[in-house]
């Protein structure tokens, strides 16, 4: 007995699904509102562990879908449309990420500047800031790998088939962010890790 290939995913996408990505890309809604209801969740969970915020993750969600609505009719179905709308919201949300750390770094740089020299408490919250900045110094392919891996919870195999990259780019990316993160990490703690 011989177990399918990962790459033959494609061929398993529901017969339903295909139709209704192709009604969709023709301009119909009522087929479009059912692949949003079915990855939804879905998309809302990846955008949540972006930005950390439900609003702001809703917003993403959001976008990320009238991006894919306007987007369909150039879908080749070279891949799931589940993988397809999965990069979608992974880039919205990596654009809202961007904006909403500038954000808070002005904020920071604004309260910081009113209560001359009082230093804010290391809490759990503020390391996971930290790592979240960190993030947000990689490339966008490092990015994209580290989210899927680490917070997603993807084989290597898995990250490599989404993200149509060799697997030993997975690993390649996966280490430098690794390297990368781990050198910005010891720079902003002084030197000691």
């Amino acid at each position: 007995m011989t177990l399918p290939l990962r790459s033959s995913r494609l061929a398993a996408a529901p017969e339903d699904e295909r139709k209704l990505v192709a009604r969709s890309a023709a301009g119909d809604t009522a087929a479009f509102r059912v692949l949003v209801e079915r990855h939804q969740a879905r998309a809302h969970a990846l955008a949540l562990r972006f930005v950390r915020s439900a609003p702001d993750a809703e917003d993403v969600t959001q976008e990320a879908f009238v991006k894919a609505w306007n987007a369909l009719p150039r879908f080749k179905g070279e891949s799931l449309f589940g993988t397809w709308l999965h990069r979608i919201v992974a880039r919205c949300a990596l654009d809202r990420a961007e904006v909403l750390q500038r954000r808070r770094k002005r904020e920071a740089h604004e309260d910081a500047a009113g209560q001359f020299g009082v230093e804010a408490p290391q809490t759990d919250a503020f390391e996971t800031e930290r790592v979240h900045a960190l993030l947000q110094k990689l490339s966008e392919a490092q990015r994209l790998v580290v989210t899927l891996f680490y917070f997603e919870d993807r084989s290597v195999e898995e990250v490599a088939a989404q993200l149509h990259m060799n697997e030993n780019t997975v690993k390649t990316h996966l280490s430098r962010a690794r390297a990368a993160m781990r050198g910005a990490w010891v720079q902003t703690m002084g030197g000691s890790a």
